[in-house]
């Protein structure tokens, strides 16, 4: 085929990306745990045979700009493809070898028309509970990696449609939630399944031929677009730097800085100055540290392109090995979301010195993870795991959303009555939290407050939390947010807790609350319109303290 048409181009890409959200809804509708029904914590995507992202369903990107690396490692390490075979699925969840961390078991399946490859799709989905010594395999307290749960190397689940059932049951037998585990796997292999049989229709309709120029052709209109983003961005060095709170171990921030240089039509991502790795389990693997750089750069830059490996291409981002943001194996990365949200905070700083008039202040930056482990009647584990967000930065034209998903994790939020329905709690709080948002000419987004109480008779708490020593930060004059806060209460005795915590044991009637920060104000406060700032006082969002404090007034 010498000449493509660009209408036929369009019609396949977006079969292709219908093909990954077909995908998506199969989890989605078939799936056991509330971490992936609800919560939507799964990507799913599909490839081509060298392992480069063709198409992607809408879910989150921070999966999703690292799959494509994570298939390339298996082809050129583990398994190469000329020894996969048609119905087999190879699966992993190693950090060390594409993965994310433990709990996030990824799954790819190849795909054949009239013998030739034409495509591998692939799904990943964040798992209930993997082992390790924490329930929900979130253990803030590791050290190293093999106490963080099951690892799994690049290995083929499936071979010629057949499973493993040996390697089948060494997983089953490593959680503490078997028959979610089990259900969330069957969800994602029927999606695999689904995703298998749309491209082959599409291969068949429009010949093998055409389908790997159009994939080429895609990839090569996504670079383009980013290219032509990146060059509409003042060339420059932009240098930005920001903390992470601590790694659980210590009271020691760490540093995450970058350096984001802008040259024609590419873009370096240098995270030279950066802290060492860190004991505890905060660190990214470099693959982390690109999806989440990717990612920002992706957001920030504007411009109209379709998300695939194409995007990557005129990046280049350097990380130390050794530092938080690329670390040497063994460490512990089950917590890794909360430099890879500071990742993002910093390029997003960065890019705001090179377009101030685009770049919001700081959001929350991280994923408030917390698990409580338990005893169902019969006296088998109950592993309740959730995930908060808090409040977006002020964008220079408006305030933040309120207590609403970033992208980097885009997440949905699990209905309490559902919680209460599956797991020995009950909720006494559930809102918006007075005065967290950053002031500002706009102001930064509220964060929230989750309470509960235990009525299990026992249980042990482990929590993932961030940001509760080092606000978001605000822009051009805006004011930081509000630190989040964790407290538990013993018999009407208030105890405030540190962020990351494991094994901590709690009993009937105990109550937590997490109370999850807000985001970074934009501008000036004393330019903040009286009539926003009375809005803000009528809706609860701002105290009348605050207000005069802050804004010297209490509106109109």
């Amino acid at each position: 085929m010498t000449a493509l048409d660009p209408i036929q181009i369009e019609v396949i890409r977006n079969a292709l990306v219908a093909t990954c959200e077909q995908m998506s809804i199969t989890i989605w509708r078939t799936s056991r745990s509330t971490v992936v029904r609800e919560m939507l914590d799964y990507s799913t995507a599909l490839f081509d045979a060298e392992g480069r992202n063709i198409a992607q369903a809408t879910r989150l990107p921070v999966h999703l700009n690292s799959m494509a690396t994570c298939l390339e490692d298996i082809l050129t390490k583990y398994v190469p493809f000329d020894q996969w075979r048609d119905g087999d699925v190879v699966i992993t969840n190693d950090p060390y070898s594409g993965g994310q961390h433990l709990p996030d078991i990824l799954a790819f399946r190849p795909v054949y028309q009239d013998g030739t490859a034409v495509a591998i799709v692939g799904t990943l989905c964040h798992h209930i509970d993997v082992g390790g010594r924490s329930a929900g395999s979130y253990d803030a307290l590791a050290t190293e990696i093999y106490q963080e749960g099951l690892r799994i190397p690049p290995v083929k689940l499936f071979d010629s449609g057949v499973r493993n059932d040996a390697l089948y049951k060494v997983m089953l037998s490593n959680s503490r939630e078997p028959g979610k585990l089990g259900g969330d796997l069957s969800s994602q292999f029927a999606a695999l399944d689904v995703g298998a049989a749309e491209v082959t229709r599409i291969a068949r309709r429009y010949g093998v031929a055409t389908l790997k120029a159009v994939t080429e052709r895609v990839l090569d209109q996504s670079e383009q677009a980013m290219r032509a983003a990146i060059a509409a961005m003042p060339d420059g060095a932009y240098v930005f730097e920001d903390f992470v709170d601590d790694d659980g171990l210590t009271r020691d921030p760490l540093k995450i800085r970058v350096t984001l240089t802008i040259a024609g039509d590419r873009a370096k991502v240098d995270f030279i100055g950066s802290s060492k790795q860190a004991a505890g389990s905060i660190n990214c693997t470099l693959n982390m540290t690109k999806s989440a750089a990717y990612f920002a750069l992706m957001s920030g830059a504007g411009g109209d392109f379709a998300a695939n490996s194409g995007c990557y291409r005129p990046i280049e981002v350097v990380a130390p090995l050794g530092t938080v943001v690329n670390c040497r194996s063994p460490a512990p990365v089950v917590n890794r979301m909360l430099t890879a949200h500071r990742v993002v905070n910093v390029v997003m700083g960065a890019l705001a010195q090179a377009v101030p008039g685009r770049i919001p202040a700081a959001y929350y930056g991280v994923s408030y993870v917390y698990s409580l482990g338990t005893e169902k009647a019969d006296g088998s584990p109950d592993v309740y795991l959730e995930i908060e967000v808090g409040g977006w930065g002020a964008h220079p034209e408006e305030d933040g959303p309120n207590a609403f998903s970033a992208g980097l994790h885009n997440l949905s939020n699990s209905p309490i009555e559902m919680v209460e329905s599956l797991h020995p709690v009950t909720f006494l709080g559930y809102g918006l939290t007075p005065d967290s948002g950053g002031a500002g000419r706009t102001r930064g987004g509220l964060g929230l407050h989750r309470e509960w109480r235990v009525d299990a008779e026992d249980g042990k708490l482990a929590t993932s939390f961030e940001r509760f020593r080092i606000p978001p930060y605000g822009l051009h004059g805006g004011e930081p947010a509000a630190c989040g806060r964790l407290v538990i209460r013993r018999k009407g005795q208030a105890q405030e807790m540190p962020s990351k915590l494991s094994g901590v044991a709690l009993k009937k009637g105990d109550v937590v609350r997490l109370e999850t920060s807000g985001g970074g104000g934009f501008g000036d406060p004393a330019e903040r319109p009286r009539d926003a700032l009375a809005r803000d006082l009528r809706d609860g969002y701002v105290s009348e303290a605050a207000a005069r404090a802050v804004y010297g007034s209490v509106g109109d």
